[in-house]
């Protein structure tokens, strides 16, 4: 590699790390708790017990559902359905009522039901009045920084600089090791050298995953803009003769349990797991949205969307979900580790742990890039300012 090229990589390095060095600290050392979150949710809370039936009972109705919670609060609108595939259980969402819903979605509340009996499991108050979760503060600071959209897209412009830090890294990885064997660290040199090594070296270990983690951290930060773009595309086309007409009224609408077999029966071997109600914003004024997924390993992470008209209760489609919602589908899990259990976990801890060690080493090493020279000693050259040419490296006398 010529020395102007070389030079170019090591500016590259440099300045990605040194501007997004702050941020990916501050999310690794959230992300390392949020991998765990399922542990720690059901460690911190009390476990629910369910009612003991026949393997293969089938679940309640979920008209019956949305009728005993239209009951509990007659007042208030459904908002969603979501159907637990790890609990028998379902949650019923809840607003006072759309306008309002769709102004401030912190009114929404659920109520937790036996999927087997209908039993009432739990009742939440409106997200507004409950105060927030420690984990749910933990996200909302990993994700956007507590601001947003705005902290979303930051956060995915820090993720495009960490993944230009890391493969620039590895690019400069080889020159540096030129005259070194694989993985030296020169434990008999000064303080700087010994961490420039460890830095080189850890950085090498992780610098598949970091890779991963900066591309699917970047998918997910753009997951609302994403979504809105499939919103007006294929959403938009496909609602297109609906378009005018006025959304159907809570006494207009058909059976909801009636659309989840039409769904079923038009994505036979799926999962579904929500519905969201004709109103929400995010769904579709005249249908029910139907989200289910496959049973294979991969599959079980790729979600599809089925329209179902609230009106008649027949398909209106199985919606061909765009590549960039497939790979989000598969960014969330693989971000977070999710797909092997606790060991893949641990694994994802202890890489966690090492970046934030190379994050950290590349901190100091920038700060204290220049050093005072006293006597015949120099501290903390760095080996790459000789292979570049600028700098002759006297000897470090130990």
């Amino acid at each position: 590699m010529r020395t102007r090229t070389l030079r170019a990589w090591q500016w590259m390095h440099k300045w990605s790390s040194v501007i997004c060095t702050a941020s990916l600290l501050l999310i690794c050392l959230t992300g390392l708790p949020l991998v765990f979150a399922d542990e720690i949710d059901a460690w911190s809370a009390p476990p629910t017990v369910y009612a003991t039936v026949p393997a293969g009972t089938p679940n309640v109705s979920l008209d019956r559902l949305a009728g005993i919670a239209g009951r509990m609060y007659p007042d208030e609108v459904i908002t969603g359905i979501v159907i637990d595939d790890d609990e028998p259980q379902v949650f019923v969402s809840m607003a006072p009522s759309w306008p309002a819903f769709t102004a401030n979605r912190r009114v929404r509340h659920f109520i937790a039901f036996d999927a087997h009996t209908g039993r009432v499991i739990e009742q939440s108050k409106p997200e507004a009045d409950e105060p927030p979760a420690v984990m749910d503060l933990v996200l909302s600071l990993h994700r956007d920084l507590f601001a947003g959209l705005a902290g979303e897209l930051f956060l995915a412009t820090m993720g495009l600089l960490f993944v230009t830090a890391v493969v620039s890294g590895v690019v400069l990885y080889g020159p540096f090791m030129r005259k070194l064997d694989f993985g030296t660290v020169r434990d008999h040199r000064s303080r700087r050298i010994r961490r420039l090594d460890l830095h080189n070296l850890l950085g090498v270990i992780t610098v598949a995953w970091a890779i991963v983690m900066g591309t699917t951290g970047v998918m997910n930060e753009l997951s609302t803009p994403l979504f809105a773009i499939w919103q007006r595309t294929d959403v938009a086309a496909m609602l297109a003769p609906w378009r005018g007409a006025p959304p159907p009224s809570e006494m207009d609408l058909s059976s909801v349990q009636g659309a989840l077999e039409t769904a079923e029966r038009a994505a036979p071997g799926m999962t579904f797991t929500s519905v969201t109600y004709p109103g929400d914003v995010n769904g579709s004024p005249y249908h029910y949205l139907f989200w289910g997924h496959g049973s294979s390993n991969l599959t079980s992470r790729l979600f599809t969307p089925v329209l179902v008209d609230a009106r008649t209760g027949q398909l209106t489609a199985v919606v061909e979900t765009p590549w960039y919602l497939h790979a989000l589908d598969v960014s969330v899990p693989l971000h977070f580790g999710d797909y092997g259990g606790l060991p893949l976990k641990i694994i994802w801890a202890l890489l966690d742990l090492m970046t934030v060690v190379v994050l950290a080493s590349g901190l100091y090493l920038w700060l204290s890039r220049r050093q005072p020279v006293v006597g015949n000693r120099v501290d903390a050259l760095e080996p790459m300012e000789s292979e570049l040419g600028r700098k002759s490296i006297r000897r470090v006398a130990e």
